[in-house]
Order: C-alpha cells, then sequence, then structure tokens
C-alpha cells in the first residue's frame, strides 16, 4: 500500500525554520528541525508521497508574513513547495488531487460538519486537514497526518490491512 504524509502546519514552520516555530508537540513528543528533516527524508527515501494541504499553505504563509525572520527567503522557501505541489514535483502529490475536496457538495459538508468541530476546539484548517487525510485514505492509501498535535493526530485515519482471500483447492 503506497503512503502519503500530510504536512501540518507546525511541522512545515518547523521545516522550513520560521522565526519563533523552532518546535512542537509535548515534552515527551517533542518535534524540533533535527526531528523533523530526518522524519521526512527518511519518508522521502521510502518513496512515501508528501501532501501540502490548503489549510497548511495558508497558516505556513500567515505565519512568515507576521515572523521576525527574513520573510522573503522563508517566502521564496514556502513558494518552492507550492510551486513543486502545483506540478507534481517527486515527493510532493500534485495539489489538484484535493481540488475535489473544495467543491460545492464537499464546501456544504464541511459547513455542515464543522460547528459541532468548532464546539470541541478543532480549528476549521484542521478540519480540512481530516477530510484531506480522509480522502486519500479512500482513495487507498495509507495515511499520516506529521502533525504536532495530538488532537489533529486523533483523526489520523486508520487503514485497515485487506484480509488474503484463501484459494480454492482444486478436486
Amino acid at each position: 500500500m503506497r503512503k502519503v504524509l500530510i504536512i501540518d502546519t507546525s511541522i512545515l514552520c518547523i521545516w522550513l525554520k520560521v522565526p519563533k516555530m523552532e518546535a512542537c508537540g509535548t515534552e515527551r513528543d517533542k518535534w524540533n528541525f533535527a526531528r523533523v528533516d530526518e522524519y521526512i527524508q527518511k519518508e522521502i527515501k521510502e518513496s512515501t508521497t508528501l501532501v501540502l494541504p490548503l489549510a497548511t499553505i495558508i497558516e505556513t504563509g500567515n505565519h512568515i508574513a507576521q515572523s521576525s525572520g527574513n520573510r522573503y527567503e522563508l517566502a521564496q522557501a514556502l513558494a518552492k513547495i507550492m510551486s513543486d505541489a502545483a506540478d507534481e514535483q517527486s515527493p510532493w502529490a500534485a495539489f489538484t488531487d484535493q481540488s475535489v475536496l473544495w467543491e460545492a457538495e464537499n464546501l456544504k459538508k464541511l459547513a455542515s460538519e464543522w460547528p459541532k468541530l468548532a464546539s470541541e476546539q478543532i480549528s476549521i484548517g484542521d478540519a480540512t486537514i481530516k477530510t484531506v487525510a480522509e480522502y486519500y485514505t479512500q482513495a487507498g492509501f495509507q495515511v499520516e497526518i506529521l502533525t504536532g498535535d495530538s488532537g489533529l493526530k486523533a483523526y489520523e485515519p486508520t487503514t485497515s490491512v485487506p484480509t488474503p482471500r484463501r484459494r480454492r483447492r482444486s478436486s
């Protein structure tokens, strides 16, 4: 089964080295640049496809625009990833794969589900990342959400391994 790794904002900000976004996660499960980079490089070597959700692009762009670092260089780094995803440059999944999620029917589904999620303190960005994860799971991928947010990680879909069918014996 092919694997996709969905990149959350907190992880992408760390990977891009956005100032004041150098770490995320709990004390027992801390993510920093070294850990993020090592993990992503390992996944790339294993031919995992990286997925960049729209929410991650918007939220990371907001953090870059408000950062105290070299915003232009950081924005160029994010723009390169966005372009690679748009062009389906390995290891990035084609961004257009997610376009179906923004069609009217799916947008209405998000609108009907999100108020309950908001009451549970789930942001609309996280709700859309959850939807991206479900989309790839339904498409037959093994899905992992790479995040330091245990609440979002809890929405990672579980995939069942198909049960092998027994062959009938010929008489």
